[in-house]
């Protein structure tokens, strides 16, 4: 029996190398097994498919409304982004039509159905990313190694490491490494700025995934400062690395960490990054200390991520279309 289609439209392909991308290869070769996948940057009218799932609600809007005119009654599924979430939908009329004409939504985070009008949270379903299990990598004792993974971009909010690599002194035993390419050019100057006045502080700039991946693996803390996040892969990954995380107090990262998380800071507190940090430096190896019940808490959510939930997950929602 011939597979039916399925064409994942996102506006990130390969050349992006970002959280939307990795999301997009991944649930295509999950799904690859009982559909035949392809991916493009927009579907028009005239290719081939008995499905769409687009991720964005404003992005793909044209790819959604042709889809919709063109197969009104093949199954449509759209994933939400942080932007879609926590700006768009409330603003856009294009992402907002993107609700409307999909039969399924997808978000990626526990707490992402209560952004959306009560009236589609019926449609809404709940599908965390996932990934495999790395091993712990050797970590050094005599000082906390800090890692921060994002491309510089307002929404992630790089100012707030900025200013805590400033607050911090180079003798605290606090060192930063900062990964992701300066998409937004006056955030690069930062970047190099911060370098240049805090020798703690390091800007790699965007590197491979299994590069940025490793430094994950061997750092104590990831820190993640975003304003707004739809589910940072990011979080996942330091999860399944089994790094503890520091995170601003978003939905986007309470969606992912849980309620209960005791690594959140406010977001844009600069100065309450810093405590945390030092807390975990000054706990660093001890069985009891704030590091050892973060990763704690990170593994008890562990489980989440899993690839077979994920991929069973999207299953389920393709076949309640079917």
């Amino acid at each position: 029996m011939k597979k039916p289609s399925l064409c994942i439209v996102t506006p990130a392909l390969a050349d992006a190398n970002n959280g939307n991308w990795q999301t997009a290869r991944r649930w295509a070769r999950m799904l690859s097994g009982h559909y035949r996948v392809t991916m493009a940057r927009e579907w028009v009218p005239g290719d081939e498919g008995d499905v769409l799932l687009a991720l964005h609600a404003r992005r793909s809007a044209a790819s959604v409304a042709a889809w919709a005119q063109t197969h009104p009654d093949r199954p449509l599924v759209l994933a939400l982004t942080g932007t879609d979430l926590y700006r768009d939908i409330t603003v856009d009329a294009d992402a907002q039509r993107s609700l409307a004409l999909a039969h399924r939504l997808i978000v990626l985070q526990e707490q992402g159905p209560l952004a959306l009008p009560e009236a589609l949270r019926d449609k809404c379903r709940v599908v965390f990313q996932s990934g495999m299990r790395r091993q712990t990598l050797a970590k050094t004792t005599t000082r906390l190694r800090v890692v921060m993974v994002g491309h510089l971009r307002d929404e992630k909010w790089p100012q707030t490491l900025f200013e805590a690599a400033r607050l911090l002194a180079p003798g605290e035993g606090i060192h930063i490494d900062h990964i992701g390419a300066a998409l937004d050019p006056a955030l690069g100057e930062a970047a190099q700025a911060t370098a240049l006045a805090c020798p703690h502080y390091r800007w790699l700039g965007g590197l491979p995934h299994a590069a940025t991946r490793s430094r994950m693996q061997r750092a104590h803390v990831l820190v993640h400062t975003s304003r707004m996040e739809g589910g940072a892969h990011v979080l996942m990954e330091a999860v399944l690395c089994g790094t503890p995380v520091l995170a601003s107090c978003i939905d986007g990262n309470v969606g992912m960490l849980g309620t209960d998380y005791s690594g959140y800071f406010p977001p844009g507190d600069a100065a309450a990054l810093v405590q945390a940090l030092r807390a975990c430096r000054a706990g660093l190896g001890e069985p009891t200390g704030r590091l050892a019940t973060l990763h704690a808490q990170c593994e008890a959510r562990a489980p989440l991520f899993d690839p077979h939930t994920e991929q069973a997950a999207l299953l389920g929602l393709l076949h309640e279309l079917r």
